[in-house]
């Protein structure tokens, strides 16, 4: 879900550009069909073409994970920080190489929605994960986090997005994978494909 970041900056000088933030968020929760089913619901009521509904679309996802942290396993937050115009190059270059890292089955972009004809379910023995990834591009800048991640500085990153409203969103993206239910990633795929998540 996007929203054009040259809309939400539109009348601001060039010498008067503000400090704007992008933030990503990934985190590897351990299956649940549950948590599964409520992202999908709150994909497809989000409104995305609105600044309130991309920062309402942010709390409803934080607060549903925030519901499973029992099963956090793994997770990464990174922080880009510059100038309005370049926070739309940096949102737009993270959203594209995380919508390259899996299939999309199901998309809600500006409105509108697209879902997969066809697709069937791989259901593996040994899936254990859902990794959800969490795109913020904000005005001005976010709390900032502790490193390592662990399990505290995950649910403060969590914090953080959430704490966007419709004054300073600019963009928003919210990605999990797999989306299709039944379906869940193997430790050894969820490693292989995100090498650079820690363990919390």
């Amino acid at each position: 879900m996007i929203r054009g970041l040259q809309r939400a900056g539109s009348g601001t000088g060039v010498g008067d550009e503000p400090e704007s933030t992008v933030a990503r968020l990934r985190l590897a929760i351990l299956y649940n069909p549950e948590l599964q089913a409520s992202l999908r619901q709150t994909a497809e009521a989000a409104d995305t073409e609105s600044a309130r509904g991309l920062a309402d679309l942010m709390d409803n996802t934080a607060v549903l994970l925030l519901r499973e942290q029992a099963g956090w396993r793994f997770g990464m937050y990174e922080v880009w920080t510059g100038s309005l115009q370049k926070a739309e190059g940096q949102f737009d270059a993270w959203m594209t190489e995380t919508r390259s890292e899996f299939v999309e089955t199901y998309r809600h972009f500006e409105g509108k929605e697209v879902v997969q004809a066809g697709y069937q379910p791989k259901a593996e023995p040994d899936g254990r994960y859902i990794l959800v990834t969490l795109l913020l591009a904000v005005s001005g800048g976010l709390p900032p986090i502790p490193t390592p991640l662990r399990r505290e500085g995950a649910r403060q990153a969590l914090m953080a997005l959430a704490s966007s409203s419709p004054t300073n969103t600019l963009a928003a993206y919210v990605a999990w994978t797999p989306e299709a239910s039944g379906e869940a990633l193997t430790e050894q795929e969820l490693l292989m494909g995100w090498p650079r998540l820690e363990l919390l």
